[in-house]
């Protein structure tokens, strides 16, 4: 290898040496906790929806692929 390289290696090498050196002076509190995610709905019974629901999502669907609604984002309008 080239004179250039090593020295590219060995300043990498001492930059990485006094960076973990640095490290070891770091002071570490105690473990922070996480705290419990929020805002999620409670599921109720559900409720009956429209008998013909299904079939004007359906009708108005520009691809279909038998019981399955082929949309792309943004595409269907």
């Amino acid at each position: 290898m080239s004179n250039e390289m090593n020295e590219i290696r060995e300043e990498a090498k001492r930059l990485l040496d006094n960076f973990a050196r640095a490290l070891e002076k770091v002071k570490v509190q105690g473990e922070k906790i996480k705290k419990p995610h929020g805002g999620y709905r409670n599921e109720g019974s559900g409720q009956k929806a429209d008998g013909d629901f299904r079939e004007r999502i359906f009708s108005n669907a520009p691809e279909k692929y038998g019981d399955f609604i082929i949309a792309e984002s943004k595409k269907w309008q």
